[in-house]
């Protein structure tokens, strides 16, 4: 379902461990699916190279304390009733991890066969 977005939208994000899995597949894969499922404008996965969060197991590398599960996360843009009905979704998903939701403006939303118009830059 491809639609229009542009101007104000909130972000979804999920920061949960690559290890983690829901219904036997990896947790972020999961919720991207969701996200898609809810018709939402697009998801990204970007896996983290170190961090730890509340549930980290004490791994000292380079001198720092960091989990061994390495963390993912899981974001999406779209319109402020889908995702709030979508935080909800993840949030019964979610085992353990952080869900956040923030206010974004977007500039510009479009895919690569699409005519694009200028991009909205907020003064």
């Amino acid at each position: 379902m491809i639609h229009h977005l542009e101007g104000q939208a909130k972000k979804l994000s999920a920061y949960v461990g690559e290890d983690e899995s829901y219904e036997d597949k990896p947790l972020y894969q999961a919720l991207i699916e969701q996200a898609r499922v809810q018709g939402c404008a697009g998801a990204t996965a970007l896996r983290g190279l170190a961090g730890y969060g509340a549930s980290s197991r004490d791994v000292v590398k380079h001198g720092l304390r960091m989990s061994s599960d390495i963390p993912v996360m899981v974001s999406v843009v779209d319109e402020a009733v889908r995702i709030t009905a979508l935080a909800e979704v993840w949030a019964a998903m979610m085992p353990a991890g952080l869900l956040t939701m923030e206010d974004v403006n977007v500039a510009l939303y479009c895919g690569e066969n699409d005519e694009c118009g200028e991009p909205v830059i907020p003064l």
